[in-house]
């Protein structure tokens, strides 16, 4: 009679456990939720945490913090998230790096974005542009190509980083055109746009919100961008793919994740918010100034699409024998 009252017990807190998932999904946030932000504060990344986070406090009644864990190029935040409990209190927003890159590049198997990370929605999307120093004899993509075939290893490009998609697609420039140059690492995007102001270096493909003030004052020329259509903030500046160059596509998106496992209700109730928020005049003009458009998927979308940037750029990063500093 004891075992089957044991049992009896066991079995009925199993179906109170079995129900209160469910319920504890409707009723989120019941609490603050922490937006993890693998970067500094300050870049575009954070912006875009801080973003959306003020709204996502508005809409759902709970404070929603943003937690800065900077490092090893995202790795440090990708891999502390990846351990997180799957309730909804902790949430990812990322980028390129620290999402698809990182575990890669540093040859560890900390975490991997297909198994442990639940995508959510696009934030943002960031198209890059090819930037040059004025002293660089090449007003369009054609002639700088020229001029890097012409003189191969002479070109110097700055780059913020091992492994960012600035570098990535530097790569790739090179291996697809046969083309060869000098790529300079830096430790961020200030001091690598500083050097290309000043000319120690002669060209560099950049975040359109970190090269635009410098474009438009010329202190810099810019000879194309990515992305499927014109840069609203550059729309005299043709695309790598109008231009014939399809294959050179890259941008820098901005991202929500919550831990694989997280229930169906807070992923849905998440995306439905941000969804909304994504189209507010209000918004969209933020992260315009930003240099930034804000792009909303539904996590299936997002999820395609993380699968092709990821089948695009790790056999880049393979080739290249990218690994980090």
């Amino acid at each position: 009679m004891k075992i089957f009252a044991i049992a009896g017990v066991a079995v009925s807190a199993l179906f109170v456990a079995a129900l209160s998932t469910p319920a504890d999904a409707q009723q989120w946030p019941a609490r603050q939720v922490r937006l993890i932000v693998p970067y500094p504060a300050g870049g575009n990344v954070d912006s875009a945490a801080r973003v959306i986070a003020d709204r996502l406090q508005a809409k759902l009644g709970q404070p929603f913090i943003v937690e800065n864990k900077a490092g090893a190029g995202g790795l440090i935040a990708g891999e502390a998230f990846a351990k997180a409990k799957p309730d909804g209190y902790a949430l990812f927003v990322g980028a390129n790096g620290p999402v698809l890159f990182a575990p890669e590049i540093a040859k560890r198997e900390a975490y991997n974005w297909k198994r442990d990370f639940l995508p959510i929605t696009s934030i943002t999307m960031t198209p890059l542009v090819l930037e040059v120093h004025p002293t660089v004899p090449a007003q369009g993509l054609k002639e700088f190509i020229e001029l890097a075939r012409r003189d191969p290893g002479k070109l110097t490009m700055a780059s913020p980083g091992q492994g960012t998609t600035n570098h990535l697609l530097s790569e790739l420039m090179q291996s697809s055109l046969g083309l060869e140059w000098l790529t300079v690492h830096y430790r961020g995007n200030a001091p690598a746009l500083n050097d290309l102001i000043g000319g120690q270096v002669q060209f560099a493909l950049d975040q359109i919100s970190v090269g635009l003030p410098s474009i438009k004052s010329g202190m810099l020329r810019a000879l194309a961008v990515t992305g499927s259509h014109r840069a609203s903030w550059l729309p005299d500046v043709p695309t790598f793919t109008e231009l014939g160059y399809k294959e050179l596509d890259g941008q820098t998106f901005t991202g929500l994740f919550a831990p694989s496992g997280t229930p169906a209700e807070i992923v849905t109730k998440l995306h439905d918010t941000l969804a909304e928020i994504l189209k507010d005049p209000a918004i969209v003009e933020k992260f315009n100034a930003l240099g930034a458009e804000a792009v909303s998927m539904t996590p299936a979308e997002f999820t395609s699409y993380l699968e092709r940037e990821d089948a695009k750029w790790i056999p880049v990063v393979r080739k290249a024998n990218i690994k980090a500093d």
